[in-house]
């Protein structure tokens, strides 16, 4: 919201030399955040100037320049400023290009000296054989729109000032004004009429409300007919509770809007378009009520708010057609819509400037209703803004007032009393507050007494209810304020942050991180030291990628992905299945970017659909929804799971000199694998696994006892090359939460041996399919409770070894619990462990 420093001087104290920092500084104390300060970028000499003589003259080129006298000063009276080219006479001569001005006319001279929009600095200089000093402004050279084709003639804005008045005074051109940031719970400062109530409270100062000042009489006569037919409201609530219509006829929609009114709105961020048009929208920034006027003459029939039908358009005010949706509230006549209540007006209704008899719509509509309608037809509006963060419900008939008049100044219109108003304002529900309540919420001790005057100073009705409570009845203004805590929160900010200790609170005790918690930072942690680096993904993939990634083999029944009604991009249309598409991405754009060496890994919830889906219509506010509507809700939401994936590629550690480092393979991928299963104490089985994008020999499944919870390998070469991967990119993804669920609450260590450990090594040779997992599992139960460790460090196929099998070589770790072991008992282990391998696998010992 933007604050012209002379419209809040209007109902305020702000100082004269008051300037936009200060006026933010003051809003800040309570709670409005400063954004930008926004002035002409005009300096003068600046001046109204009189032409006396228009002189055309042809050129070479073509083109005919006018050589101009221009009177700058009072007759009689003598230039005061010096410079280069200044006449002492007050009378300058000055070359314009523009020919739609004549002699006689009053015009805004820009004198050597100034400077413009753009850091353009005018002076004098020579031109067309003569020194022209200073310029004859254009509407757009003075920053006032964007018409540059002729120069700014001053009686067409129904001005007729003296020579020499200083003509950024005289069109607001000197005025500055404050940005500053709205949030959501506080629609009521996107009005001078909020803003100006904020600085009082903020300064201590009187406030002039403007919406006291308009003298809202009875009607005198009934006006245009208006029917609110929303009988079956979607959200729990009327779309529309109060319609005030009235009627001004006799208008000159041609008339100028007045410098200072056009100064404001542009300053406010808002172009100045035609006379009505401005002063609705000069009414929406000092009130915050928006309102809308209709051409009287384009309406057929009576005014009707409704939902809008099946197949129903509507032409909108930028010229574009809009299906229009069976939630969207609409205003229509008997020939069908004319606009979308709260967002905006119909093109057929629009006034023109043929206009002369108009009625203006002002209303208060549902917040709800209104954002869903500006969502769905991406129409960010200025009164949409207003309305889906709560409007005054009590300030339609005086909004509507308020328009007339100006229109009655301004436009010459009559208000002959024609107003009809349906509905009557919402009034805000009296909420009880316990008086002790801010002292524990806040930490700062408030007397029973400042808490009252700080209420009132909001506007909320304070009464006494019992020795400890208060009945407060909000303001009407206040729609956010809602509950105790809310009214809390005033008494806080009015009092003043600054008055908040700052002090850590203590933490109840017996909470903390859950079991799970503390086990998936553990893993993510060791992951970290083990010199993986963490990135963070969006969840938002294609079909394509969560095929790929999410169904092991090609022709499987495709994994059932959840749609998103609206995506960030059309690209990603679904949530993901799997973390590594994302977490490749990152790998792809890192490598992109010269990194060689990358270990990266990631931790997050993958988003797998149900059969059953829940339903898109919600269910309505202010009541409890029933608990069959909240089974179907819960049954619609998807299964999320947290998964664990890891991309790896280039060397560990990094090349150097003298040390070339290791290349990074499949192996690391699945250690990542094991790693994490080993922290949280579960058995994880590794075996022979294929998958549509890793490499055909060089991938492993991952299983939980029967269970597969997930693969680690290298991509396969296809894979990589689409994806413009590092070339033998190995990965790993796993169900994280199927890992946590199956590890054990409590973990009991094991008696630790005094006595010393006896290691033997075999080395068994057995058919290539086999897994090593399975013979390590056989060596363990043959080599009984003496086999404390034992390590899988050598695989050999080549010569020496028949083709179609393999060389496995263990390290066996024995001890005892009460004796030294002898070599003797050692090696009886040991050679069972060997002839149980021999009867299930064939194994033969390799000398």
């Amino acid at each position: 919201m933007r604050i012209p420093l002379s419209w809040i001087r209007e109902h305020t104290q702000f100082p004269e030399s008051g300037t936009a920092e200060d006026l933010m500084a003051e809003l800040v104390r309570v709670g409005l955040e400063e954004e930008d300060v926004h002035t002409s970028e005009l300096t003068g000499p600046i001046v109204v100037g009189e032409v006396l003589e228009k002189t055309p003259e042809p050129q070479k080129n073509g083109k005919t320049i006018n050589w101009c006298r221009v009177r700058v000063v009072p007759e009689g009276s003598q230039q005061t400023l010096t410079g280069d080219g200044i006449d002492p006479g007050g009378v300058q001569g000055v070359v314009c290009g523009a020919h739609n001005f004549e002699v006689g006319d009053k015009v805004v001279v820009t004198m050597p000296g100034a400077v413009l929009p753009g850091d353009f600095r005018i002076s004098a200089r020579q031109t067309y054989g003569h020194l022209s000093a200073g310029m004859i402004a254009s509407v757009k050279e003075l920053g006032m729109g964007e018409d540059h084709h002729g120069i700014l003639v001053l009686s067409t804005l129904g001005l007729d000032p003296e020579p020499g008045t200083d003509a950024m005074r005289l069109l607001g051109l000197d005025d500055s004004a404050a940005e500053i940031n709205v949030t959501p719970d506080r629609g009521y400062a996107f009005s001078i009429r909020g803003v100006a109530r904020e600085y009082s409270h903020a300064t201590g100062t009187a406030f002039s409300d403007p919406a006291e000042q308009v003298q809202l009489e009875p009607p005198r006569a009934e006006g245009h007919k208006v029917v609110i037919n929303d009988l079956a409201p979607i959200y729990g609530t009327t779309g529309c509770s109060v319609f005030n219509a009235r009627t001004v006829t006799g208008i000159d929609a041609d008339a100028p809007t007045p410098s200072w009114m056009a100064s404001r709105l542009r300053l406010a961020g808002m172009r100045p378009i035609s006379i009505v048009v401005d002063v609705s929208n000069y009414v929406m920034l000092e009130l915050g009520q928006p309102n809308h006027c209709y051409d009287a003459s384009t309406l057929d029939g009576a005014i009707t708010v409704r939902r809008a039908f099946p197949g129903e358009k509507l032409t909108t005010l930028d010229e574009k057609e809009r299906e229009l949706h069976p939630e969207d509230l609409l205003i229509t006549d008997d020939s069908g819509p004319i606009g979308i209540a709260g967002v905006m007006g119909g093109a057929r209704t629009e006034v023109s400037s043929a206009t002369t008899n108009v009625i203006i719509e002002a209303a208060h509509f549902d917040t709800i209703t209104v954002s869903r309608s500006k969502r769905r037809h991406r129409l960010p509006s200025e009164a949409a803004k207003r309305f889906e963060r709560g409007t005054d419900p009590q300030l339609p008939a005086l909004a509507a007032k308020r328009t007339a008049d100006l229109l009655v100044e301004l436009a010459g219109g009559t208000d002959a009393g024609e107003v009809t108003q349906v509905g009557e304002p919402q009034v805000p529900q009296a909420i009880r507050l316990d008086a002790q309540l801010p002292a524990r919420l806040v930490g700062v001790e408030y007397s029973r007494e400042q808490i009252v005057a700080l209420l009132q100073q909001i506007g909320a009705e304070v009464v006494a209810d019992g020795e400890d409570h208060l009945l407060v009845t909000p303001p009407t203004w206040r729609p956010d304020i809602t509950i105790p805590e809310a009214l809390v929160e005033e008494v806080a900010r009015l009092a003043g942050y600054d008055q908040i200790p700052a002090r850590l609170p203590e933490a109840p005790a017996g909470r903390g991180l859950t079991p799970a918690q503390r086990r998936r930072r553990r893993v993510s942690a060791s992951l970290a030291a083990a010199g993986f680096t963490e990135v963070l993904s969006y969840p938002f993939y294609s079909e394509e990628a969560n095929t790929l990634f999410g169904q092991a083999q090609e022709g499987e029944r495709p994994t059932p992905m959840i749609r998103l009604a609206n995506p960030i991009a059309s690209q990603y249309p679904v949530l993901r299945c799997r973390i590594l598409p994302g977490l490749l991405d990152a790998l792809r754009r890192n490598a992109s970017r010269g990194l060689r060496d990358l270990a990266l890994y990631e931790t997050g919830s993958v988003f797998l659909a149900k059969d059953e889906f829940g339903t898109a219509q919600l269910p309505a506010l202010g009541r409890h929804p029933g608990d069959d509507v909240i089974a179907q809700l819960d049954a619609g939401i998807p299964d999320q799971p947290q998964h664990l994936a890891v991309a790896l590629a280039g060397r560990e550690p990094a090349a150097q000199p003298g040390e070339q480092g290791r290349a990074r393979d499949w192996a690391d991928a699945v250690e990542a694998a094991r790693k994490a299963a080993d922290l949280l104490h579960v058995e994880l089985g590794v075996v022979q696994g294929s998958h549509q994008a890793f490499h055909p020999g060089r991938t492993a499944e991952l299983k939980l006892a029967e269970r597969t919870v997930g693969y680690a390998g290298e991509l396969h070469p296809k894979v990589i090359e689409e994806w413009d991967l590092p070339a033998r990119t190995s990965v790993m993804e796993l169900n994280l939460s199927a890992l946590l669920e199956s590890a054990p609450e409590k973990v009991l260590a094991g008696p630790l041996s005094g006595y010393p450990a006896t290691t033997q090594d075999v080395a068994l040779v057995v058919e290539a399919s086999l897994p090593s997992a399975d013979l390590q599992a056989t060596l363990q139960e043959g080599a009984g409770e003496l086999l404390e460790h034992i390590e899988l460090f050598d695989v050999y196929a080549g010569t020496g070894i028949e083709d179609g099998r393999k060389s496995m070589a263990y390290a066996l770790r024995f001890r005892a619990q009460d004796r030294t072991l002898t070599a003797e008992e050692a090696s009886e282990a040991r050679a069972a462990a060997v002839s149980l391998a021999q009867q299930r696998h064939g194994a033969e010992q390799r000398s």
